[in-house]
Parts: C-alpha cells; sequence; structure tokens
C-alpha cells in the first residue's frame, strides 16, 4: 500500500528509481487483480461448478430410487472398526440378511447395513437401489451439491489471490536483487578510496 502511495509522492523526486516506480505500479496492478479479477475467476468456477454438480444430482435421482427392505434375520457383528469416526454410524446400523423388491420388479436378498439398532424379521427400512435392484449409495442432495459449488468459487479465488500476490513479490524479489546489483556496481566504479581525502573524489 505504500508503494502505491508512493506513486503519487514520486511524480517529481529527483531521489525516484526505475524500480521504484515498477515496484508501486507492480502493488497497484495487483490490488487491483485481486480485487476485480479474482472474485470473477471464484464465481466462474463456482457457477461451473454447481451447473456439473447440478447435472448429476438430477441424473442421480433419476437413476436410484428408494425402495422398502425386509428384514429376514439379523447377521453377527462385523469386526470391531478401529476407526473411532465410523463408530457412530455403525452403531446406528445393523448388519442384516434382507430381500427387496427392485423397481423392475425382480426380487433379490443379500446383506446389507439396515438403519435400525435392534432389527427383527419382517422389520422394514429404506434402501437405495438402481433400477434393477443393485445395492448403490445415496443421492447427493442438492444442498450439498450447493455447498461444495460455493467451497470450490471460494477455493479458487482464494488461490487466485495467492497466485497474483505470489508472483508480485517474485518479480519485486528479483527488482531487489537487481537494485542490489546495480548498487554493487556502484561501489566497484568509486573504487576503495571512495570519499578519503585526496583521492580525486
Amino acid at each position: 500500500m505504500r508503494a502505491i502511495v508512493g506513486l503519487w509522492r514520486w511524480r517529481h523526486n529527483p531521489l525516484c528509481r526505475a524500480t521504484d516506480l515498477t515496484e508501486a505500479w507492480l502493488a497497484l496492478v495487483a490490488l487491483v487483480l485481486i480485487v476485480v479479477a479474482t472474485p470473477l475467476v471464484g464465481f466462474a468456477v463456482g457457477s461451473a461448478t454447481d451447473r456439473a454438480l447440478t447435472r448429476s444430482v438430477e441424473h442421480q435421482h433419476a437413476q436410484r430410487h428408494e425402495i422398502s427392505a425386509t428384514v429376514v434375520r439379523k447377521l453377527s457383528r462385523a469386526p470391531m472398526d478401529p476407526d473411532p469416526e465410523t463408530v457412530t454410524a455403525r452403531d446406528a446400523h445393523s448388519r442384516v440378511a434382507a430381500r427387496w423388491t427392485a423397481p423392475d420388479g425382480t426380487v433379490h436378498h443379500g446383506r446389507v447395513m439396515a438403519a435400525l439398532r435392534s432389527p427383527r424379521a419382517g422389520d422394514r427400512f429404506p434402501l437405495w437401489t438402481d433400477a434393477h435392484g443393485r445395492l448403490v449409495a445415496k443421492p447427493l442432495d442438492p444442498a450439498t451439491a450447493a455447498t461444495h459449488a460455493a467451497l470450490a468459487g471460494i477455493g479458487a479465488a482464494l488461490a487466485s489471490v495467492a497466485f497474483v500476490e505470489g508472483a508480485r513479490r517474485l518479480i519485486v524479489w528479483h527488482l531487489v536483487r537487481r537494485r542490489y546489483t546495480r548498487w554493487d556496481q556502484a561501489w566497484d566504479k568509486a573504487g576503495p578510496d571512495w570519499g578519503r581525502t585526496g583521492a580525486g573524489s
């Protein structure tokens, strides 16, 4: 920000170096890009992600069906899961042998996880299948899709900010190195006796 303010102060300053002006203009351009361009990038990425996820949600809801399955018998518990994050979800479900009728009318039997704490034969529970009765995951809901799209847009905007600022810092680093190189050359031209009485300076 100081470099941007310096653009006005350095207009007619005889001590102003070309690298000072370059650094100030670079900061101004970076600021404009961060304020104007990065929100547009975030919006574009978020919108594209939202369209893609919306199509996916529509496709999944068209291809997947929630049916009602019937418990045939409860099966023994699965081996203990060492992952503590899955314990709660596992405790709310039971492993059962069940039968269900697919949307195409075919009857299926299999071992599934039922959303029942204490299942008994004849209990019914929801299950997601495709049109032929094959088990599938629950389709993505629109709210979750919208959240993912928003996060993608925010991530893209933040990545754009990081890219612009990283590029600015890299260019400034090269400017500083060039500035130091010129200072070293100027000192070399002045010689080791610069400033001494009678050295011809």
